[in-house]
């Protein structure tokens, strides 16, 4: 019981690792994880930059506080001891506002009048009139920015000198700050200017400017990422638009590259190249059948023939024959005549004959007697047959033999058949104007196939025409029948063989046979 619960146990496991990893590799479970990554990966850019952007408020307010109670610190200073700025500057070894120098523009002292007693700008301090008396400037002449509280201080009802005006938004815009000072004097106030670059309206800016940066670059990668996708999602779409062009167009042995995809899209891939393949193999047994159905009639009309033709055929011969022996006439000229006209009867008569002679060897089934045959010998003995055709179209025949080839098992009468039809293709390609013709032999497979190319020079065949050459009655020779190579496939077939053919339009034409050795022979 322990083992077969284990088994089960096992077995369960092995179906939900299966279903985990088809889950994993569904195109549309990777999309959604790439979307969530992607949205991750914006929340944690901004999560970023909003946090750096806090620090940096933060230390900027710190700074800046720093830099206001140092200018502060240092009227104040300048205002207990009776010194000038200028003095001050002169007597200090460091900077007056030490770290925080960078951060102030200027400090001012202004007195309730809107004087300006002290200023570390150089054209805003007091100067001596020739007349020993003291020429102040004024507050107002100068471009001071609108003024904030440098600390928070109860509310005050006293009206600052013309010239200074509160800044009406929060302090953080505010580019001076003022600190009222009691002094026995009266009052005066503590001025401190900001560098119009450290506000934070800049800082602002800036941190917009650079989330903007951060922002785009975020959607740069998103967009390059998902151009990825697409791009991956879409290259076997077109790759399958191709493929259904090809197929429509009757190229069943083209295959869409699967490129080793699990996800729906490889499926689909998978699918239609097994689609692609039943189809091809549909086709093959459609054509098979066709054949069949053609062989079946002309077996029918072969018989037919036979029967119904060629027994007159054969009773018109003999009468033609003895005509010629016993009624040819004694004048020269008539017997000349006669004997051309009963010559030309009997060629017509034989070419009907070798008509109904393909009609029954291309319908009747094969009977072979399957003997070790020398090809060599076969083929010399086929060329010799046109030695004379051969002579008088200047063509120049011949028979080329490279390296040892091996006898093969083979139906003599059949295959010298074969090998007839496609010299006479070849001498009919040439059409009478000399060319050559050659007939090559050699082993291939580790002589375990011999191969067989008939090579001619003639006028070619066009391109459109190469793949029906085999086809039974397909002609493009006005007095052809369209069997003569349809018997030669046939008979290359019947030999377990194959039988291809390659040509160029004014080049020439290749027939290439192989056929087994290793056929076992009649018993």
């Amino acid at each position: 019981m322990g083992r077969a619960t284990f088994l089960q146990f096992g077995a369960d496991f092995a179906c939900h690792k299966n279903n985990l990893s088809r889950l994993l590799n569904s195109f549309r479970v990777r999309l959604l994880l790439l979307l969530a990554a992607l949205l991750m990966l914006t929340l944690s850019v901004q999560y970023y930059v909003n946090l750096r952007s806090v620090r940096s408020n933060t230390q900027f307010i710190i700074e800046q506080q720093q830099a206001i109670m140092a200018g502060v610190t240092l009227g104040v200073k300048s205002l207990s001891s009776g010194l000038y700025l200028d003095q001050m500057r002169e007597q200090a070894k460091q900077p007056l506002l030490g770290e925080q120098a960078d951060l102030v523009k200027n400090v001012l002292i202004v007195d309730e009048q809107g004087n300006i007693k002290d200023s570390l700008d150089q054209n805003q301090v007091p100067r001596e009139n020739p007349d020993k008396s003291i020429r102040w400037v004024q507050v107002k002449d100068i471009s001071l920015p609108p003024l904030n509280s440098a600390i928070e201080l109860p509310p005050d009802s006293t009206p600052l000198p013309e010239g200074m005006t509160i800044m009406p938004h929060h302090r953080g815009n505010a580019g001076a700050f003022y600190f009222p000072v009691e002094t026995n004097i009266g009052r005066r106030y503590v001025v401190v200017v900001l560098d119009s670059a450290n506000t934070l309206n800049l800082l602002l800016k800036r941190q917009a400017q650079q989330s903007l940066l951060y922002t785009l670059a975020v959607l740069l990668v998103t967009t390059c990422l998902t151009a990825i996708v697409v791009w991956r999602f879409t290259r076997p779409i077109k790759f399958l638009s191709i493929g259904a062009r090809r197929v429509a167009g009757g190229d069943f042995s083209f295959q869409v590259p699967t490129r080793g995809r699990h996800d729906e899209m490889g499926e689909l891939t998978e699918l239609f190249n097994e689609m692609t393949v039943k189809l091809g193999r549909t086709r093959e047994l459609e054509a098979q059948l066709y054949n069949a159905e053609k062989a079946v009639v002309v077996s029918r009309l072969a018989s037919a023939i036979a029967h119904e033709i060629r027994n007159p055929l054969n009773y018109i011969n003999l009468t033609l024959d003895h005509l010629r022996a016993t009624f040819a006439p004694t004048d020269p000229d008539k017997q000349e005549k006669f004997n051309r006209l009963t010559k030309q009867l009997k060629l017509e008569v034989a070419r009907i004959n070798s008509r109904i002679t393909e009609f029954l060897n291309y319908s009747r089934p094969a009977k072979l007697e399957l003997q070790p045959l020398d090809l060599y010998a076969a083929a010399c003995d086929a060329i010799r047959i046109f030695e004379v055709q051969a002579a008088e179209s200047n063509v120049e025949a011949r028979v080329d033999k490279q390296g040892d080839v091996p006898p093969v098992m083979a139906d003599a009468e059949s295959l010298r058949s074969a090998l007839t039809n496609l010299i006479i293709n070849g001498f009919q390609a040439m059409d009478g104007s000399g060319g050559k013709l050659s007939v090559v032999l050699s082993s291939e497979d580790d002589g375990r196939r011999v191969r067989i190319d008939v090579v001619d020079s003639g006028r070619g065949i066009a391109p459109e025409d190469i793949s029906k050459v085999f086809e039974p009655y397909y002609s493009t020779k006005e007095t052809g029948t369209g069997l003569g190579l349809a018997i030669v496939r046939k008979a290359v077939d019947d030999h377990d063989g194959t039988i291809s053919v390659k040509s160029k339009v004014g080049e020439g034409t290749t027939f290439t046979i192989t056929l087994p050795t290793n056929r076992q022979p009649n018993p």
